[in-house]
């Protein structure tokens, strides 16, 4: 789907449903930036240049029970929840949200380990990057700012997320767009050579620590980000602050995503379909 077509599918969803917000949790808010924290602090809040990409967004660091979570929110209407894809973070969003806060109330987040959240322990067996727990990072997130119920859209990673939320808790989610994916226990089922080559940072990023995150920090950031097939030219101020969140904290929560896609989430997805063996799953 193009972005003039999820912002016109958005827009008629708008116009159907409405969401109330109860009364939004500020005791989750740990800091919030300022005009001034782009010039004291820019490797922590990023630059005014991106900022101006979200105008009227408030720009936060908000507490969940696991991480600490970056969200950029604004606009008005109902909730709409945007979740990014790898290697990237919320900023990926940057040519559709102010569009879409014309009719929504626009929450962007990093995912955990991603892009300005927090770097959790993993856990016994990588639960803690089980897109499970990181579902409930964004129902938390949701909830601080007062909302139920919500629009969803997920990216790559965050697709797959938003996939395990609905299964889930279906009752959040009022309506659900998924932009590249398929459901995980297809994909693991049904690797050949192409899809192997195609997408081989999967197998790559799930092997043992400290393997691919060694490798991964041993070059440059630009050299990696654009040296891995991906088509994508976004503007320089955008891949610029893809470049400021590369670091060893998001490597390493990127990886222990990809050893979670891998094992424990592909267990939850294969007891789901097994579960529910009377529906196509």
């Amino acid at each position: 789907m193009s972005r003039r077509g999820l912002v016109q599918v958005m827009a008629a969803g708008a116009a159907a449903s409405v969401a109330t917000p109860a009364s939004a949790d500020q005791s989750a808010v740990v800091a919030e930036a300022t005009s001034a924290d782009y010039d004291r602090d820019p490797t922590r809040w990023g630059s005014h240049e991106v900022a101006a990409l979200f105008p009227g967004f408030k720009h936060l660091d908000m507490r969940t029970k696991g991480a600490i979570i970056r969200v950029r929110h604004g606009g008005s209407g109902p909730p709409l929840l945007l979740l990014h894809g790898y290697p990237n973070n919320h900023v990926l969003w940057y040519a559709v949200a102010a569009r879409l806060a014309e009719r929504y109330h626009v929450v962007l987040a990093d995912l955990r380990g991603y892009g300005d959240s927090s770097l959790p322990d993993p856990g016994p067996n990588l639960i803690n990057y089980s897109f499970r727990v990181m579902a409930e990072d964004m129902l938390e997130v949701m909830d601080n700012l007062g909302y139920q119920r919500f629009f969803l859209v997920g990216h790559d990673r965050g697709a797959r997320l938003s996939h395990r939320m609905c299964l889930d808790h279906p009752d959040r989610v009022m309506k659900l767009c998924l932009l590249d994916m398929l459901p995980n226990y297809y994909t693991w089922t049904t690797v050949n050579k192409n899809r192997a080559i195609g997408a081989w940072h999967w197998m790559f990023m799930a092997q043992p620590e400290p393997f691919p995150e060694t490798m991964m920090s041993a070059v440059p950031a630009e050299w990696f980000l654009k040296g891995r097939g991906n088509a994508r030219n976004p503007p320089k101020i955008v891949f610029d602050e893809y470049i400021r969140c590369w670091t060893k904290k998001t490597i390493a929560g990127s990886c222990r995503d990809y050893r979670a896609f891998a094992t424990i989430d592909f267990e939850m997805d294969t007891a789901d379909k097994i579960a529910r063996s009377g529906c196509r799953f």
